[in-house]
């Protein structure tokens, strides 16, 4: 028991689950009933379904993004990704004579996850056969993704009215956000594809030595070129959750930073930036530490210039308690707690 336990705050896990848990306890005395659910018209309401509905597009973005950086590598563009996938979804809607008709939606939808698809070839193209560096390589369509989703838009902020696209991010099903159900369809593909086959195993080995791997015959090229490819699949449909929640493709500001959380996300799960190891289930955490903590400042009232300095001080903390110097230290003192009670039990 007391080896299972002590393995338990050892591991990388620990910490975020314990803010995790400070979290949810700050929520609990600003608003006591913050894990009230309620059910109205059968659909299930309350924080916590806000948190995993607003999580879900965190979420999705992050498994990409845990997969790129198991790689050594980093995609900024999911932002802008997200941008363009409601851009082309919204003007295909707007452009269609019924946009309420399911086809329309259908064809809207499929269209903007092709254009995400394309997307992220691309960005498999430069990092993987043109060996540019991934912040470089990604950055280029960080910067050029905004652009060509304000020439879809031309400049505007497309609105549209299309129940069965709303649904998509306001809806529900079995009582439950349909963007939930979304979200936990790409994390359990994601478990599936690379913890019940090679293919994570591979990933994991062209992170930690891409020469060594491709000397044992991974492909690692065409590796690289699928990580970023299913990323960008992900930010698109994270794209268009954002947009059908909305109703509206705005260029500048949809998706904006989410780049940012889904990598913070990773990190917080304990997947390292250097490569090698991830943690699909760390990931999952780590999104929802971010909504949480988001959600945390609109209870706690913390005013909206100092959102983003509360958010990096409390990501700040959990890094610093899960950073190896500080595990060496809690190592130290339990060691040293030990052999304090070790004595005391041979000298009564």
């Amino acid at each position: 028991m007391n080896a299972a336990l002590a393995r338990f705050v050892s591991s990388r896990l620990f910490w975020p689950l314990v803010m995790l848990f400070v979290l949810f306890l700050i929520n609990v005395v600003a608003f006591p009933g913050f894990f009230t659910i309620t059910v109205r018209d059968g659909n299930l309401y309350g924080s916590l379904i806000d948190i995993l509905r607003n999580g879900a597009p965190t979420l999705i973005i992050a498994v990409g993004m845990t997969l790129v950086i198991a790689t050594r590598g980093i995609d900024l563009s999911v932002g802008a990704v997200c941008a363009i996938a409601g851009a082309v979804a919204c003007s295909i809607l707007l452009g269609s004579s019924d946009p309420t008709a399911p086809g329309t939606v259908v064809v809207a939808v499929l269209t903007a996850l092709a254009v995400g698809l394309v997307c992220g070839l691309w960005n498999g193209f430069l990092v993987s056969a043109l060996g540019i560096q991934p912040i470089i390589a990604t950055l280029v369509l960080m910067t050029a993704g905004r652009g060509i989703a304000m020439l879809i838009t031309e400049g505007q902020i497309l609105t549209v009215n299309s129940p069965p696209f709303k649904a998509l991010g306001a809806g529900f099903w079995l009582g439950i956000p349909i963007a939930v159900f979304v979200a936990a369809f790409v994390f359990l593909l994601a478990a599936v594809l690379t913890r019940r086959t090679a293919l994570g195993m591979l990933i994991e080995a062209v992170g930690i030595n891409p020469e060594a791997s491709r000397q044992a015959g991974v492909r690692a090229r065409a590796l690289l070129f699928a990580v970023y490819t299913f990323c960008a699949l992900c930010a698109a449909v994270a794209g268009l959750i954002l947009t059908a929640n909305t109703m509206a493709a705005d260029a500048n500001n949809a998706g904006l930073f989410i780049e940012l959380d889904a990598i913070l996300a990773v990190v917080i799960g304990g997947t390292s930036l250097a490569g090698g190891r991830y943690s699909l289930t760390g990931t999952l955490i780590g999104a929802l530490v971010i909504q949480t903590l988001v959600t945390t400042v609109y209870t706690v009232g913390i005013p909206p210039i100092a959102t983003m300095v509360f958010k990096a001080a409390v990501v700040t903390v959990v890094c610093l308690l899960q950073s190896p110097t500080t595990s060496d230290a809690f190592r130290t003192f339990r060691r040293r707690l030990a052999l304090r009670s070790g004595r005391g039990v041979a000298a009564a």
